[in-house]
């Protein structure tokens, strides 16, 4: 056994202390040049923010600045409803319910979001009902969800990120137009090509305005080529319309089943990875609300999204330190509220359930993938995080990989201020690398 002198464990045991001080003086420092920031700068000056800075594996809070207080949280809301599919969906997205009866199929929606989307992979369902050689019927729910969310801006409806929920989602609910003022417009599904009026008032800007109670498309030419995705108004028999359209095959809507019937078998269309790297990355309303929808049909069989948050609010969330205000999936909904703490801890649940790598590539990813691609630009990224913003509010809740090799969970809210979003997160950034440097 080797033994050590009196003199070198003093030494050992000085640079040890020496190096704790150090550390705790520099991170001392940090946070007095963030709190500086956050007090002093005219960008944060002219609204209120709200951050919390998080070590998981020491289980310690960094820095706490108003992390209490509640703020608009936009499109942060997606983390609470990830967390939610995380619990009840499983792997699989379930598509329908059906069951046979004689020469019949029947089957109901069960709120998927991924048949014939474009902006999904292909989903089961499409061949499962080409190939039956069973005749098709469909059975509407007696119950379902608003189209549109509490607290939605009704105006928005021509947009794309404010489309319409329903049980059984068809093309993502909108339409694709491509629009060359030298050719008849562009329309898909194609089952709307009657539904496009061209404009002859110049005065209107280049776009596609719908009427808001009916399939009616505007458009309004410019000089340019564009393409604009436009929200559908939503109904069952629409749904079945674009359906026999694209199969091929006649379909009938019921609204009673046949005596001693039940929906005993379950069709899976595609992984839920699927939908949640969608959601997070691009920041998806659609598929956010739809996967609430789905949640709370497994639950209880009812697809209404408040089944949902409140199952989760009583079995998953009862640990968060504030309680959250939730109403929708995707966040559009201004009724939303969340503190910062409260989104680190969620955070940190999210962490423990889903493997790092597997989770980082399902989020935006600073300066270099979804709505975080043109922000927060390093030679190696460091922020991988939701965004959320909704006018004179900004969030970013999410992971940040220090120089020194931690990976902290931190909540940067913003609420009511009046600077340009641009110039707030050019402040945000300064923060974050001084967090990322220093950490």
């Amino acid at each position: 056994m080797i033994s050590l002198s009196p003199q070198f464990i003093r030494f050992f045991a000085f640079i040890f202390i020496a190096g704790i001080f150090s550390s705790c003086s520099t991170l001392k420092k940090t946070n007095k040049e963030i709190e500086t920031n956050l007090r002093t700068s005219t960008i944060f000056h002219k609204g209120f923010t709200g951050l919390a800075v998080y070590d998981p594996v020491e289980e310690e809070m960094l820095y706490e600045y108003n992390s209490e207080k509640y703020f608009t949280p936009a499109s942060n809301t997606k983390l609470f409803t990830f967390y939610t599919g995380l619990n009840v969906l499983g792997d699989s997205v379930p598509a329908l319910k059906y069951f046979s009866k004689n020469d019949s199929l029947i089957f109901k929606g069960m709120g998927d979001p991924s048949f014939l989307n474009p902006d999904l992979p292909a989903s089961k369902v499409f061949e499962f009902l080409k190939n039956t050689g069973e005749e098709l019927y469909y059975y509407p729910p007696v119950f379902t969800e608003k189209y549109f969310g509490p607290g939605w801006s009704w105006d928005d409806y021509n947009y794309a990120y404010s489309v319409e929920r329903a049980v059984m989602p068809v093309y993502g609910n909108r339409v694709i137009l491509k629009i060359d003022k030298n050719k008849q417009p562009e329309i898909s599904p194609i089952l709307f090509k009657d539904s496009i009026i061209i404009s002859g008032n110049s005065q209107h800007n280049p776009g596609i305005t719908r009427d808001i109670s009916r399939n009616s498309f505007i458009v309004h030419k410019g000089n340019k080529e564009f393409t604009r995705e436009v929200p559908f108004k939503y109904s069952d028999e629409l749904m079945v319309e674009l359906l026999q359209d694209t199969l091929k095959k006649k379909i009938k809507i019921i609204h009673e089943l046949p005596a001693n019937s039940e929906f005993d078998n379950t069709l899976y269309s595609i992984p839920t990875d699927s939908l949640y790297k969608r959601m997070l990355e691009v920041s998806d309303n659609f598929i956010a609300e739809q996967i609430l929808l789905m949640a709370a049909d497994k639950i209880s069989d009812t697809l209404k999204s408040r089944i949902a948050i409140d199952y989760m609010k009583e079995n998953h969330l009862k640990d968060l330190p504030d309680e959250p205000v939730w109403v929708d999936g995707s966040g559009l909904s201004r009724y939303n509220l969340f503190t910062p703490r409260t989104m680190v801890k969620l955070l940190e649940k999210i962490r423990k359930e889903v493997p790092q790598e597997r989770l980082f590539n399902m989020m935006a990813t600073g300066g270099k993938s979804g709505t975080l691609e043109n922000y927060y630009k390093a030679d190696t990224p460091y922020i991988f995080a939701k965004t959320g913003t909704l006018s004179n509010n900004h969030s970013l809740s999410g992971f940040l990989k220090t120089r020194s090799g931690k990976v902290l969970i931190f909540s940067f809210m913003n609420s009511n201020y009046t600077v340009p979003t641009s110039k707030l997160k050019e402040g945000m950034e300064i923060i974050l690398k001084n967090i990322r440097d220093n950490y």
